[in-house]
């Protein structure tokens, strides 16, 4: 076979004459080609990290510096008051330079200190400027004097041709907020949620804490936020994510799904081909910092780029205490399932990307492979799916030499997980609910072992050419993940695109190798653990139930016309269908983003407030007139906003607790008001899932590309899981989620 032979670079035979070494000209090529590709990804990241270093400036202004002070010498004019002088009477080398030669090399130091003193001024000035949060508290639509001067001087300051991550050294700190500010809000937000004696109660206990303990635990964590990126994402993903033991499929992983309306092509491997090609040009990107830096919706006013870094060649590894997250600079191949066998495919050639029509031929072979799956092999990623320290113990135990370390190194620095479907999915106009309902289901948690969830994403390709992907949390939050399913389906559909027979376009390289079987050596006691997470696993994603549906009576459209916030629309609505649904209110999360700041994650917005409540009970009270539940519509719209407002800037309720929290446990101290106020269920977990955060996309021309979004599993065992995706001006799409054990929801 020709992939075998190129395997083998130098053999040899043994000759009466002595050892013959034979060259493989095409394995030496190929050495060449991939160590020549090496390092021209290490120059071109030395290049980026050096331009993003230096930005607001450019390499380029450094040499205009440099010019202007050399010719301002020329001139006879000391723009350096004396110091070039300073600098020539210390020059280490000066006995071995003419007068010329130091004056020369003087003025170059000069120039390049006086070059970067302007870039730290400049970047000092834009974070300065970005710490100013009073443009989003304005009327939608009305801009103060002062925003349209502040966007000027941001515009100015903000430097030409931006890359990913350039930005990053300009955005200002996360601040702590008060605790008598927090206090206040949190109150606030557990009103509507206890009666009068409840409520005199917790009051008690938050004025406790604020006058004894709180001052103390307020002095560390400012400490650490004047020491720290950010006070707050560091213990997010430690304490929220990794060290959580139970398992993250359903709990803590979400999904993606491809378009609602259309299949770009019915053939699997051609979609496949297809897709993982786009993924690859996305990953290209990202590590050539070629993507535009991400930026609030509409505007120029740049957000954090760095949860983009771990979006590839990443793994979350089990820990018997806590997991880590392990990122790799680069990875040369993905790993893909099918019916029970693991297959490492390269994506690289002759050292440049396989294009579509090649990845489409890798993927047939294995569709075509008809080999069995290895004992305990089928269903080895049900261990990623169970109890996380079982999956730590059998690492420890099975995996750590041998066939099975050189077999799980491979899918663990695989650039991403992909899983060949043997069946189909997607929305059936003969049975619309069920369909996307199974959908969701199988996008979520599949058939438990045949999704790597530790991975950063698996991507799923079905029989009848639909897509979708499992992510895992803890590396980054949803808008990342759906910034790149944005490009990869429209890369798919509008750049690559397929021949008339649906299949990929591209020419094959006839010496391409071929896909590799990976090789596991199971024993009977691994396979009696895998089984066991299997149990476990399936038990869990049996007792979810999901309800995924487009609601097309009106969308965004209709509801700006109204003068309202889609977003607070949907989430009073959410509210007033709770209320029917139990009779009560409940604690409300909706995640909200805090990126606004260097190394910002999530903050919540706590939707269940006092002015929505009352809109609620306006609406079940048949006393209460149009104009009466109208304005206090409007009342709660307005809350929402401002609160929504608050988690951005930073003015967040729970983050602040939170850390407060974690700082009491290092302390060594028990807090009652913190102990009760973090083991509070959230038994209405909602999220917006972003749209058209890339260019690529124009629903207007294209309606029918609309994306189903995604959706996650309820958060408390009594609870609802509700993501939304607003798409366009006429349709929302829901994915809702329960316990079907639960006596407190409704299955659907």
């Amino acid at each position: 076979m020709a992939e075998a032979h190129q395997a083998v670079a130098f053999q040899f035979t043994v000759t009466p004459d002595g050892i013959d070494l034979q060259l493989s000209h095409e394995a030496l090529k190929q050495i060449y080609l991939s160590g020549l590709r090496s390092w021209k990804k290490k120059l071109a990241r030395l290049k980026n990290s050096f331009i993003t270093g230096v930005y607001p400036a450019s390499p380029s202004s450094w040499l205009f510096v440099v010019i202007a002070i050399m010719g301002t010498l020329y001139a006879r004019v000391d723009p350096s008051m004396g110091m070039i002088g300073k600098i020539k009477e210390h020059l280490p080398l000066s006995s071995y330079l003419s007068h010329q030669g130091q004056s020369i090399l003087s003025a170059l130091l000069f120039a390049t200190a006086l070059w970067f003193a302007l870039i730290m001024t400049m970047r000092f000035i834009l974070k300065q400027l970005l710490s100013y949060h009073g443009w989003m508290y304005e009327q939608h639509g009305k801009m103060s004097a002062v925003t349209k001067l502040w966007l000027t001087f941001v515009k100015i300051f903000s430097g030409r041709k931006p890359m990913l991550y350039s930005y990053q050294a300009a955005l200002p700190r996360l601040p702590v907020p008060g605790i008598k500010e927090t206090m206040q809000r949190y109150l606030e937000s557990v009103r509507p949620l206890m009666n009068d004696e409840e409520f005199k109660r917790m009051t008690a206990l938050a004025k406790d804490f604020e006058l004894k303990l709180a001052p103390k635990l307020q002095w560390y964590l400012k400490l650490k936020s004047w020491w720290a990126a950010n006070y707050v994402s560091d213990w997010w993903e430690e304490y929220i994510y990794l060290r959580g033991r139970s398992p993250i499929m359903v709990n803590s992983n979400y999904y993606a799904m491809d378009f609602l309306y259309v299949t770009p092509t019915p053939v699997q491997v051609a979609r496949a081909g297809n897709t993982v090609h786009a993924i690859l040009l996305y990953r290209r990107k990202v590590t050539r910092e070629e993507l535009k830096p991400s930026r609030v919706p509409g505007s120029i006013i740049p957000l954090c780029s760095a949860q983009w870094e771990r979006t590839f060649n990443t793994t979350r590894i089990p820990g018997l205490e806590t997991d880590t997250i392990q990122h790799y600079a680069d990875s040369k191949h993905i790993v893909v399932y099918h019916k029970g066998r693991f297959f490492r495919v390269s994506v690289y050639h002759g050292g440049r990307l396989l294009n579509p029509k090649e990845l489409e031929l890798q993927f047939q072979h294995i569709l075509n492979d008809s080999s069995l799956p290895q004992p305990g092999e089928e269903k080895l990623a049900a261990l990623t799916a169970g109890e996380r320290t079982t999956w730590a113990k059998a690492r420890k135990s099975y995996f750590r030499s041998g066939k099975n370390l050189q077999s799980l190194d491979l899918v663990e620095k695989a650039a991403f997980f992909v899983t060949l479907q043997d069946d189909e999915e997607g929305l059936r106009t003969e049975d619309p609910v069920n369909s996307l309902d199974a959908y969701a289901k199988s996008l979520l948690h599949g058939k438990c072992y045949d999704r790597w969830f530790d991975k950063s994403f698996t991507f799923v390709v079905f029989k009848n050419g639909k897509v979708g992907l499992n992510a895992e949390h803890s590396w980054a939050d949803a808008p990342i993940i759906g910034h790149m399913w944005e490009s990869v389906l429209a890369t798919d559909s509008f750049q690559l695109g397929y021949d008339d027979d649906g299949h990929c376009k591209g020419q094959v390289e006839p010496t391409l190798p071929l896909p590799q079987r990976i090789q596991w050596d199971i024993s009977e006691e691994c396979q009696e653990i895998i089984q066991n997470s299997l149990n476990v696993a399936q038990a869990l994603a049996n007792d979810v139930d999901f309800h995924t549906f487009p609601f097309k009576e009106f969308g965004k459209g209709l509801i700006k016309k109204c003068k309202t916030s889609p977003d607070a629309f949907i989430q009073i609505a959410l509210q007033l269908a709770h209320f029917r649904d139990k009779g009560k209110f409940c604690l409300t999360y909706e995640a909200s983003m805090t990126r606004l700041f260097r190394e910002g994650r999530t903050e919540t917005v706590r939707s269940c407030t006092v002015e929505s409540s009352n809109f609620v009970k306006s609406m079940m009270a048949a006393s209460s007139t149009n104009e009466e539940r109208l304005k206090l519509f409007r009342l709660a719209a307005e809350k929402h906003q401002m609160l929504y407002r608050n988690a951005m800037t930073g003015a967040g309720i729970d983050r602040h607790l939170f850390c407060l929290y974690v700082v009491s446990k290092y302390l060594g101290v028990d807090s009652p008001f913190l102990k009760e106020v973090l083991s509070e269920p959230w038994r209405l977990s909602t999220s917006q899932t972003p749209i058209q955060q890339t260019e690529l996309f124009d629903l207007v021309n294209h309606p029918e590309y609309v994306s189903c979004g995604g959706g996650f599993g309820p958060v408390a065992d009594d609870g609802y899981g509700v993501s939304y995706i607003i798409v366009g001006e006429n349709l929302i799409n829901f994915h809702i989620s329960c316990k079907v054990s639960s006596h407190e929801t409704v299955s659907m």
